[in-house]
């Protein structure tokens, strides 16, 4: 793994010869356009293909899944997932060692999400909780995110959750930033305490909004954590070498 999540050399090229641009916002905008190709794109195909001719491998529910109840508000926590991947790219430094550091980022979960999609294709497991939804008991608010969910997210993709990796994996390099460029803010510390209640409820709302299993929060949970770990030498180099020694060894200036 930690082989995988050494840097692309020739990848990362063009993005970094651009990332002055735009007063140093070009660059986190071109890491967004890749996230939207090479994760949202594999993760919404195999969504599909398994929906669509696909069958379940290996059941993960457990007695347990059916007795959590539904809570129809923790909606909004699952929805603001969707909002971690812009705060990152607003927190992220607009100096060479944050643009390092946000490339090396999303070249993990590019590739976390790629290990995942394997999984949702080679063990297909159909998540068939929704039927514990009371419609009727939804408010308006509610009844709009559910029904964009239900739209645009077939119930499949069970295990690991990428809600809960990418959350996660997110919520950690943003912590790393505020760590470093915030340090003693007030301000700034509340916004960690929020960003962290906010992935606890998210990992609470994957199951009480009938999306995922309970093996799914707790092998997603893993497979984060372990990235993470795995990650940590080649962030740790940008800072000890530079971020210009560490373009140039990786081939990004060529």
């Amino acid at each position: 793994m930690a082989v995988a999540l050494r840097p692309w050399g020739r990848f990362w090229v063009g993005p970094w010869s651009r990332r002055k641009g735009l007063g140093g916002r070009q660059f986190p905008l071109e890491v967004f356009l890749l996230g939207l190709v090479l994760i949202a794109v594999p993760y919404f195909s195999t969504n599909n293909i398994a929906n669509l001719y696909l069958e379940t491998v290996w059941d993960p529910e457990i007695a347990l899944d059916r007795e959590i109840p539904v809570v129809n508000w923790m909606i909004l926590p699952y929805a603001l997932l969707y909002l971690f991947y812009p705060v990152t790219l607003l927190i992220c430094p607009r100096d060479d060692r944050g643009h390092a550091e946000l490339a090396m980022g999303m070249q993990t979960l590019i590739l976390v999400t790629g290990f995942c999609c394997a999984i949702f294709l080679v063990l297909p497991a159909e998540i068939d909780l929704r039927d514990q939804i009371d419609w009727d008991s939804l408010s308006g608010w509610e009844l709009v995110l559910f029904e964009f969910i239900h739209f645009s997210d077939n119930p499949w993709n069970a295990w690991p959750s990428l809600h809960i990796i990418h959350s996660y994996l997110l919520a950690r390099l943003m912590t790393v930033w505020v760590a470093r460029e915030h340090m003693g803010s007030r301000p700034w510390q509340l916004f960690l305490a929020i960003l962290w209640l906010e992935w606890v409820l998210l990992c609470i709302s994957i199951m009480t909004t009938k999306q995922h299993y309970v093996f799914d929060l707790f092998s997603g949970i893993a497979v984060a954590h372990f990235v993470w770990v795995a990650s940590q030498g080649t962030l740790e180099e940008i800072g000890e070498v530079g971020p210009d020694t560490f373009a140039e060894e990786n081939g990004w200036n060529a």
